[in-house]
């Protein structure tokens, strides 16, 4: 009886150890995505300093604002053309790593990203196809990102068949489509014209340049309302991880849960990519570093992949617009640069531990 008290006592204690280890962890990302967001505001052709930042935020969005201390061309850089473009990177860095830490966990397998279930390549076939022959309007590109998504799960589950139930089925079939999508999206790239092959091949690496404060009701709306059915039905999420069989013992519906991430997933990468363009390997490399730094439990890996992705995005603008002089690099091929290095440290550390 005292040993298993004695027991309860020490887990006790090291589930409060944890707790307050991720108290820690959550504040620090909290101020390093805050901190991140305001630095990056200050770079670029033209430097600002943290004070000339903090003054246009705070004092200067209105005009007549007396005090206000920065001359307006200032001013207008950071409300007009920074402001905008690092939320965007924000929310893209959030989106893209929420999304991948619920499909590594839904599906149990580490290097689940919505590039390897065919996601992003069909939301980006079906912005191409409009960009190409329909229209340039946003909410064109929207639908037709979305459409794409939807087409590419769909037509996932329709490869993988009676064995969709199969989490290695699944997984690839999911290659498969993103094969046979980026198929499709560079023939219609090698019939376009040369400007129009130019300009989707550039959308197509990622870029925040373009950014509008009128574009970001949208992809911050989906993000909401995706992240809010993760944390409502984390404690299912929770239990898929422990195993189908142990999920169905206790009266989930495995399947279903499934397919409804898959379709909550597909929506928020689509809502994306239509803005943004395509960026590979956050959803990979964020989840990986939250669940070191956290732990296995969905709720927490959550949150940390918000605070991180959203920090990783900004910096990764920054490094994308500051690399080179007056030239701005496609931010996916930065993404990929890093995400081929983290992948490599990855197998590295498993084969040292095998």
């Amino acid at each position: 009886m005292e040993d298993r008290i004695q027991f309860r006592l020490k887990a006790d204690k090291a589930q409060q150890g944890f707790t307050s280890r991720f108290s820690l962890f959550s504040v620090a990302a909290v101020l390093l995505l805050v901190f991140s967001a305001l630095l990056a505001t200050g770079m670029g052709s033209v430097n600002l300093s943290l004070s000339e930042v903090l003054n246009s935020l705070l004092y200067c969005r209105n005009d007549l604002n007396d005090n206000c201390l920065v001359d307006p061309i200032s001013r207008q850089i950071v409300w007009d053309i920074r402001l905008p473009r690092i939320l965007m990177a924000l929310i893209t860095g959030a989106g893209l790593s929420v999304t991948g830490a619920i499909l590594q966990s839904v599906t149990r397998n580490p290097l689940a990203d919505p590039y390897l279930f065919g996601i992003s390549s069909g939301a980006s076939l079906g912005a191409v196809i409009v960009m190409a022959v329909v229209s340039t309007a946003m909410v064109s590109i929207t639908m037709g990102a979305l459409i794409g998504g939807a087409f590419s799960v769909l037509l996932m589950l329709v490869l993988a068949g009676r064995a969709a139930v199969q989490v290695e089925r699944l997984l690839l079939s999911g290659v498969a489509v993103s094969f046979m999508l980026s198929a499709f999206t560079s023939l219609i790239l090698y019939y376009s014209n040369p400007e129009t092959a130019a300009t989707l091949l550039f959308w197509m690496m990622g870029s925040f340049s373009n950014s509008q404060w009128n574009e970001l009701w949208l992809p911050t709306g989906t993000l909401l309302v995706g992240v809010s059915l993760f944390f409502i039905y984390r404690r299912w999420l929770i239990a898929v991880q422990a195993g189908d069989e142990s999920a169905l013992t206790l009266g989930i519906p495995v399947n279903r849960l499934r397919l409804s991430m898959l379709i909550v997933c597909s929506a928020i990468t689509a809502v994306l990519v239509a803005h943004v363009g395509g960026i590979g390997f956050v959803g990979l490399m964020i989840p990986h570093i939250s669940r070191f730094i956290v732990g296995a439990q969905i709720h927490r890996i959550l949150f940390m992949s918000l605070m991180l992705g959203g920090s990783f995005m900004i910096w990764v603008d920054v490094i994308a617009r500051s690399l080179l002089k007056h030239q701005v690099l496609p931010v996916g091929i930065v993404t990929s640069a890093v995400g081929s290095f983290f992948f490599f440290v990855i197998l590295k550390h498993r084969t040292r531990l095998r």
